[in-house]
């Protein structure tokens, strides 16, 4: 494990940034990719491991990745692996790949590290099964996930309780080998990029708001070009949001609506907010975000900003701590069940460093004291965590050092170098 400590140089922010290529999209352009027969292209995928991982089970399938080439013999003659494929700390590698996997011929086991080993997958169970899909978890719910070597593939209809973009993603994947529609329903929130894919090709439409049809067909090879990811933008547009005459401008990232709730929380709190749409990608508006710095409000959030700004609340509390009031955070449970408990997480990262914080089981209160000090960040092996941390560190009164800050390579491996050579 790595350390790092990071000093506030009190400077500020005026930088153009172009981030990392967008998590989401790019795991759906690697599997996408290696599901379609022929050769497809990939322009732009971003650089962490758990993209790694997403590549990387691809090439257990037999799928040919060379550079930004994929060549795949289609799903229909992927090849069982002779060992487990290991998913690494990549939740949408194992939960897309296991909706894929459920309802395909091959057979395969999914695993995981440590982290990945203890989040929930029985949530994707009753769904996959509903149209024929073949996976067991272990009996605490969990990976190692055993999946593949289904029989007979039929059309659902599914409600989920939660608005979780990776389980109706591995449904809506899985249903693409159904001998008739599927229609899939849940609370309003979610990241509509699979959805959104879908229609453009051909293969799905809305029913409702939240309602999506799916029509059952085989994907074809193409170009996939992925613009920059909103999460990773977001510890940008913190760290120009909290210090005054500071401004971050960051072209060509995903504005897909259900990715926007932290810029949306940003505006709440007073900060300069300015997106321009400058085209679509696969159905997604890109285009151009301008954060400035202003004097930060408190807020509440809750219910459907919770979940389009859910890997972004930990970074909410760091900027809260920054803002004149008390900012509340609720509905925000599932935070518990990532990569840590992030609701514990953040806590702890506030209070290590002289802020005001309470934690509740759905969410927590931070206290904008308008100053952090200096201390030690546990990043608890996660990756947002320990982002978050640095940017309170370029914000706080002392130096922070940050446990096993490599952690971060799991999304952008650049990070600390990029955020500190503009600050």
């Amino acid at each position: 494990m790595v350390d790092r400590t990071i000093y506030n140089r009190h400077s500020r922010l005026q930088a153009s940034v172009q981030v990392p290529g967008d998590k989401s999209l790019s795991h759906r352009a690697i599997l996408w990719s290696g599901m379609a027969e022929g050769e497809s292209k990939l322009v732009g995928i971003g650089p962490g491991a758990d993209i790694q991982a997403s590549l990387s089970a691809m090439r257990q399938l037999g799928v040919t990745i060379d550079g930004d080439k994929v060549v795949s013999p289609g799903i229909s003659r992927w090849v069982s692996p002779g060992e487990d494929i290991d998913c690494a700390n990549s939740g949408t590698t194992i939960r897309l790949l296991a909706g894929i996997l459920s309802t395909a011929t091959v057979q395969a086991v999914l695993t995981g590290d440590a982290s990945l080993s203890a989040r929930p997958m029985s949530r994707l169970v009753d769904p996959l099964r509903s149209l024929g899909g073949r996976i067991d978890t272990t009996p605490d719910g969990t990976a190692p996930l055993r999946l593949g070597g289904a029989l007979k593939v039929v059309g659902a209809s599914v409600f989920l309780d939660v608005a979780s973009a990776q389980v109706r993603t591995a449904f809506e994947m899985a249903a693409l080998a159904a001998s008739g529609p599927s229609t899939l329903d849940s609370p309003g929130g979610f990241r509509d990029h699979t959805e959104r894919m879908l229609v453009s090709i051909g293969l799905g439409e809305w029913a409702s708001k939240t309602a999506f049809r799916i029509t059952p067909g085989k994907l074809r090879p193409q170009r996939y070009d992925i613009p920059g990811d909103p999460s990773s933008a977001s510890f940008l547009w913190a760290l120009a949001a909290i210090h005054r005459d500071s401004k971050v401008l960051t072209p060509n990232v995903s504005l897909n609506p259900g990715r926007l709730g932290f810029l949306q929380i940003l505006d709440e709190m007073g900060a300069g907010i300015e997106a321009v749409v400058t085209g679509s990608i696969g159905g997604d508006p890109v285009g151009d975000v301008i954060v400035r710095g202003a004097p930060l409000r408190a807020v509440s959030i809750s219910g459907e900003l919770v979940a389009s700004a859910l890997d972004e609340l930990p970074l909410v509390a760091v900027v809260a701590a920054f803002a004149e009031g008390v900012t509340s955070v609720s509905d925000a449970s599932e935070l518990r069940t990532k990569e840590s408990d992030r609701i514990e997480a953040t806590t702890a990262l506030i209070r290590a460093l002289g802020g005001g914080v309470e934690s509740r089981p759905d969410g927590f209160d931070v206290v904008g004291t308008g100053f952090l000090e200096g201390g030690t960040i546990e990043s608890q092996g996660d990756h947002r965590i320990a982002m978050a941390g640095a940017i309170a560190a370029l914000s706080a009164d002392g130096a922070v050092t940050i446990r096993d800050a490599g952690i971060a390579d799991v999304s952008w491996p650049d990070f600390y170098d990029i955020v500190e050579s503009v600050w």
